[in-house]
Parts: structure tokens; C-alpha cells; sequence
């Protein structure tokens, strides 16, 4: 193989623009953003898609930022000595009724 001449000069511009063009057809395909000529990132335009994926998203975690809030509300409550307390007095209350029916 011949090292001289400007063939192998143009053979490793080929060889390097084709593994750019690879590169950023890859990129491309998984949506990552691309890169330009002089190694900036361009991102890729939202689409309608896109835009829709990211509104639902934002309701669901607001959702879900609700529900923890009520959980944490209804675990205090359970926890809460005044609401064991409220049925163990009512199942005193259904104890007499139990009794009576045995006799």
C-alpha cells in the first residue's frame, strides 16, 4: 500500500466523514441530539408528540405528589393513639352483644 500521494490524504477524509455521517444517523435514529461540524450540539425540534408526552407526564408526577400527601395524612391518622383508642371502644360496645347472643 502506497502511503504518498494525495490519494490516502483523501481516503482518510472519506473514511472520517463517513464515520460523522454514521455517527449522527445513529444519534438521529435514538434521538439523541446531533452533533454539528464544529463538535456544538443541536437538539432536536419538539413535536407535538413530544410536547403531549411531557404535559402528561408533569400530571402524572402531580398526581402522584398528591397521593403521597393523602398517604401521609391517612398513616398519621392510623398511627394516632385517639384512633386506635376510638375502636377499641367500639369493639367494647359490640362485646355485650356477643355475650348476650351466647346466652
Amino acid at each position: 500500500m502506497h502511503f504518498q500521494g494525495p490519494g490516502f490524504i483523501v481516503a482518510i477524509v472519506l473514511v472520517c466523514t463517513m464515520g460523522w455521517l454514521i455517527n449522527n444517523w445513529i444519534r438521529a435514529r435514538h434521538g439523541y441530539p446531533l452533533e454539528d461540524e464544529w463538535g456544538g450540539k443541536t437538539e432536536r425540534p419538539d413535536n407535538g408528540e413530544t410536547l403531549r408526552l411531557r404535559a402528561e407526564n408533569k400530571a402524572l408526577h402531580e398526581k402522584v405528589d398528591a397521593m403521597q400527601d393523602r398517604l401521609v395524612v391517612l398513616e398519621k391518622i392510623v398511627t394516632d393513639r385517639g384512633y386506635s383508642l376510638a375502636h377499641e371502644i367500639e369493639a367494647l360496645r359490640d362485646v355485650p352483644a356477643i355475650i348476650k347472643e351466647r346466652v
